[in-house]
């Protein structure tokens, strides 16, 4: 027996490494990306920000909660190092993700199934898992807390500490939120059995996990009160994502539509309630979390690729359900099924993978070619880096410069930082008080250069004591003349 074991655990070892590798392989051109995706460019700003002391929200502005931006300033927004992390995460998440789907199923070939295709998608820039935002850090943590719920194994802490990692995963990106109400009504579902001792426990286990999803937000919280930035904190995760959300679920009435995927939601879970005894664990677990998955996914109504990744451990753990459980084979096929094509459908997928990798290896080949590996990504890439070198040639350290655009990876390739809190035109514009704090940061200390990209709304500012000096592709550079 204790061979047996050994050779089982030297086979789970050997899976496990092979699978890691391949993820690493698959995820391995991604740190040698140029500086492209607009909203890594905010990333790195804030980085760059906070590493130079400026305090998050008040001085440095965007819109997600502080654990990605602190991240960030760990490597001053360096894209390979901070991606190299988000690589890491994968890792340990495609690891945590195997050992979730074997306390699930009792087929031990249905961990192999799930955990690979966990892995292939994850790894793939297909749904932008090469893209180091916010939801690539997260996954690893809730993966992980709902292994602990899942697990056989009880220890005095175990819904604490599920609490606890999905507290830190809201603090990547609030919609983490939907991953802790799925998981805390498994804990209330998970055992059909409601006497008066199970009520009990089933009571204080759920407190337990929402005491440790509570506590990294109430410490959180209170860093920012001890600054002085409350309000700024609580605008910016909380407030300025109601009229985003608003935009695209407009239906009949403002939220309308976000209102109807609630009721489709709750008839759903009602459902899963009223079957728990017949899903079983595995299964009530299963659903709970993929639908509320994918009512994260399309909470918010936008097409944008990276939304899709919240989905993947919960739509690969429904792929395995469906060769596990006979009883509800067909309904999970169908649920599967629609739900693929809802996605396919509703978002934006990277449909070059296959030339991703040959745009890779082509640069690998021949090094030279940078233009023509800049402009896979984006064809306006090559034009960042001219201006990158044209700023620096024109400026020197602790010159400022304003760039009226929305590519903030351009502060980044300077090793500059915006005028004011926001880092990119939309954000000015958007924001009520983004014309007048950057107009008085721009009358205040006129930067040496201004750049204005094309395609934007028309510059807001005065240029008065500025004379045009050059123009790069349709980008006007404006230099200050005293």
């Amino acid at each position: 027996m204790k061979l047996l074991k050994r050779l089982e655990n030297a086979w789970e070892f050997w899976f496990l490494f092979i699978t890691s590798i391949f993820f690493f392989l698959l995820r391995f051109p991604s740190l040698f990306e140029p500086y492209w995706y607009g909203d890594e460019g905010i990333y790195q700003v804030l980085g760059m920000g906070i590493r130079q002391g400026k305090l998050l929200y008040r001085d440095i502005f965007d819109n997600k909660p502080p654990l990605l931006y602190v991240f960030y300033s760990f490597f001053n927004g360096d894209q390979f190092l901070t991606r190299l992390l988000s690589l890491f995460f994968g890792v340990a998440a495609v690891i945590a993700f195997y050992y979730l789907s074997k306390a699930l199923f009792k087929n031990k070939k249905i961990p192999l199934l799930t955990t690979g295709a966990f892995a292939i998608l994850f790894g793939l820039p297909i749904v932008e898992g090469n893209i180091a935002n916010a939801e690539n850090f997260m996954l690893f943590p809730i993966i992980l807390g709902g292994l602990f719920l899942v697990s056989q194994k009880h220890f005095k802490y175990k819904y604490f500490l599920a609490g606890l990692l999905v507290g830190i995963a809201f603090l990547f990106k609030i919609v983490a939120v939907f991953d802790f109400v799925a998981f805390f009504l498994f804990i209330i579902f998970a055992k059909p059995d409601l006497n008066f001792n199970k009520l009990r426990n089933k009571g204080l286990d759920a407190f337990n996990f929402v005491a440790g999803f509570i506590i990294p937000i109430l410490l959180t919280t209170v860093i920012f009160i001890s600054q002085g930035a409350f309000n700024d904190f609580i605008k910016a995760i909380f407030f300025s994502n109601i009229g985003y959300v608003a935009y695209g679920n407009k239906f009949l009435i403002p939220q309308g539509l976000l209102i109807l995927k609630l009721v489709v939601l709750s008839i759903f879970i009602f459902l899963v309630f009223k079957k728990r005894e017949k899903l079983t664990i595995p299964g009530v677990f299963i659903f709970l979390w993929f639908a509320f998955s994918l009512y994260n996914a399309f909470f918010s109504q936008r097409p944008y690729t990276h939304y899709i990744l919240v989905l993947l451990p919960s739509i690969c753990l429904l792929l395995g359900f469906i060769f596990d459980n006979s009883h509800f084979r067909k309904f999970s096929i169908v649920i599967f099924l629609v739900s693929t094509v809802l996605i396919t459908q509703s978002f934006w997928l990277f449909t070059k993978t296959k030339y991703y990798y040959q745009n890779f290896f082509s640069f690998l080949i021949n090094p030279d070619k940078v233009v023509t590996y800049q402009k896979f990504f984006d064809g306006k890439t090559p034009r960042d880096y001219k201006l990158a070198a044209y700023i620096k040639d024109h400026s020197k350290k602790d010159d400022t410069v304003f760039i009226w655009g929305n590519n903030a990876q351009l502060y980044k390739l300077t090793n500059k930082l915006p005028p004011e809190k926001y880092a990119v035109a939309y954000h000015i514009t958007n924001y009520k008080d983004g014309i007048p704090l950057t107009k008085k940061a721009l009358t205040k200390n006129p930067p040496k250069l201004i750049i204005v990209m094309p395609n934007v709304s028309p510059y807001p500012f005065t240029i008065a004591n500025y004379n045009l000096k050059m123009v790069i592709e349709k980008v006007l550079i404006y230099e200050r003349i005293f």
